[in-house]
């Protein structure tokens, strides 16, 4: 879906005239009409607050135009699993299960390999198979680089 559509659909789906859009992000209403026509996309800084009125990520708003995956573990992200920062908005590069409240939850990379063997090996992806996968590609993470 197109920003133009998706930013359409948000304002509409929370009952919100272009007007008090407007108002709440600190733009014109004309703004409003040419972002929801496709004419213009909203600004780095309007993108963060649409982002933190409608509480959806700036790549949605994008229409996500990146795959996201958490650094830390390798997890596809949306809204509903992005974590967010301790004033609310969104990270997108982690999960709220590897990074909460402004915290990565897992202190080595020996420790989250352990959670997810535990977690998400089952019959057909043995322990074994799964703990070689993880220590494969856990590392070709940037949380995991950035700690070496």
């Amino acid at each position: 879906m197109e920003t133009k559509n998706i930013i359409y659909e948000l304002r509409t789906k929370n009952g919100l005239s272009q007007d008090e859009l407007a108002e709440k992000v600190y733009v014109t209403r004309q703004a409003v009409s040419r972002w929801e026509t496709g004419e213009t996309t909203p600004n780095t800084e309007t993108l963060k607050l649409l982002s933190k009125l409608f509480d959806v990520s700036i790549n949605t708003l994008l229409g996500s135009p990146r795959k996201l995956i958490c650094q830390c573990c390798g997890m596809p992200l949306d809204d509903s699993s992005i974590s967010k920062e301790p004033d609310g908005t969104f990270n997108e590069e982690y999960c709220k299960w590897c990074y909460a409240d402004g915290k990565f939850v897992y202190t080595s990379i020996e420790e989250l390999t352990d959670f997810l063997v535990g977690h998400m090996s089952n019959e057909n992806w043995p322990p074994k198979q799964a703990r070689a996968y993880f220590e494969e590609q856990l590392p070709k993470l940037n949380y995991w680089k950035q700690t070496k």
